[in-house]
């Protein structure tokens, strides 16, 4: 089982993951929780170019193919093994980021990213993808209040590309509606995992 969550920045996805990774656990599940960029030695060196504050001057599609390379290291070398060995991957975002920040947001065509990305996942797409909706404001309200979380160079693109980037999760649920769940991220952690333990309840028992 692949499960990716996607989200908008301050979502809240990742206090979500710890808790489905602790009741799989205690399901007496394995479990791997891995992220992108990211996962892997070489995919979290190509993460610090993405994302460092500095690199404002980045060309979309550069950032596009950095993602997508980022990504195949991390199927290749982390995913596509765990999977095999029988191991439930849950990754804090995969596939859809890029099509949403990168084809929605950045304006190169959603259609445009996944074909990019067609070799990067190596035919690897996930079973199950919980998107978390929050309105921009409050997800980049979240950030600033959080004096742990590092903060980014998609942190700080204006709220008009956060705006897009949602509108674009949006559309993905509508060309995916039987991969993607959408969820309401404004609700409590404890309302939110309710929600995710309605999609997967087979996972969750012993």
């Amino acid at each position: 089982m692949f499960i990716t969550f996607e989200g908008g920045e301050g979502s809240g996805k990742s206090t979500a993951i710890k808790k489905l990774e602790q009741a799989l656990i205690n399901a007496g599940k394995k479990v791997l929780i891995t992220r992108e960029p990211g996962g892997t030695p070489i995919s979290e060196q190509i993460r610090e170019v993405i994302l460092r504050k500095e690199n404002t001057s980045m060309d979309p599609w550069t950032e596009a193919y950095l993602y997508a390379a980022s990504r195949r290291q991390h199927v290749i070398e982390k995913i596509k093994p765990a999977l095999e060995k029988g191991i439930i991957v849950i990754s804090d975002r995969y596939l859809d980021s890029s099509l949403a920040y990168q084809g929605g947001a950045r304006g190169l065509g959603i259609k445009e990213v996944l074909t990019l990305n067609h070799f990067a996942i190596d035919g690897l797409f996930p079973d199950l993808t919980i998107f978390f909706d929050l309105p921009p404001e409050e997800g980049l309200s979240r950030i600033s209040h959080n004096s742990n979380r590092e903060v980014n160079r998609l942190d700080v693109e204006r709220m008009a590309f956060h705006e897009k980037v949602r509108a674009a999760f949006y559309e993905l649920k509508t060309l995916y509606p039987e991969r993607i769940h959408m969820i309401d991220a404004s609700l409590t952690p404890d309302e939110v995992f309710a929600e995710i333990e309605k999609l997967i309840p087979d996972l969750l028992r012993k």
